[in-house]
């Protein structure tokens, strides 16, 4: 593959599953290994030193399909969210407090959950704070990895109105992982369409949706109209 994305918009990548989506998206967080350059705001992450590459990784944030097991069961909510903070950044125990707070309040979760645990909270909910737990780390870059798969179309509808509007108000860049093509269209400046580990086609969202030009992307879109009719 081979792709850009513009700052500030969102990029919905999609695909029938095995496509490869989300190892492109583990590859671009750093979570395995591939061949290859990917260019972070014009510097290859590949040639950094490990020093130079904690840096970047702040700012190339990931959040999960699945929130409980992307969750430590073991650590209060307080804990899972702040944790980041250690690692990057050098603050005193009040100031972490006070992100964690404000994190937490962006995304929609009371305070007073910060000393409960994953389990005591519904799918929609942990999936707040997964989101909350890479927005601490005031990324540019989220990667969004079927985020709302998991959960009722009714929290599906909640979850996207937050994520657009963190993506505002932090001025953020979205990769959005799924094969959703409802949620997608309703998140997307630009479309990826991937087949077998290859962009089979691109381009702005609404001429994909409207005059899709590859066989494979009109199959899929096909098979959503067929999905949403039953």
């Amino acid at each position: 593959v081979n792709f850009s994305i513009p700052q500030k918009s969102t990029i919905g990548l999609v695909g029938e599953s095995g496509s490869g989506k989300s190892t492109l998206g583990k590859a671009l967080a750093g979570l395995i290994n591939y061949q290859g350059s990917v260019l972070y705001d014009g510097v290859n992450i590949n040639q950094l030193n490990s020093k130079e590459s904690k840096s970047i990784k702040k700012d190339i944030q990931i959040v999960f399909q699945d929130p409980y097991g992307s969750l430590s069961p073991r650590m209060t909510v307080g804990e899972i969210v702040g944790e980041g903070l250690g690692v990057h950044f050098k603050l005193k125990s009040h100031e972490i407090q006070n992100r964690i707070d404000k994190v937490l309040s962006d995304v929609g979760i009371e305070l007073s959950a910060k000393n409960k645990y994953p389990h005591e909270f519904s799918g929609g909910q942990r999936q707040r704070i997964a989101i909350a737990r890479s927005l601490i780390m005031n990324p540019a870059f989220m990667i969004l990895d079927e985020p709302t798969s998991a959960l009722d179309r009714s929290i599906q509808i909640q979850v996207i109105n937050l994520l657009k509007d963190i993506q505002e108000e932090y001025k953020l860049t979205y990769l959005f992982i799924s094969h959703d093509l409802k949620v997608i269209r309703s998140m997307s400046d630009y479309i990826f369409v991937m087949k077998d580990g290859k962009i089979v086609e691109s381009g702005l969202s609404k001429e994909v949706f409207e005059y899709p030009k590859e066989k494979y992307t009109k199959k899929l879109l096909s098979a959503a109209l067929r999905y949403a009719s039953d």
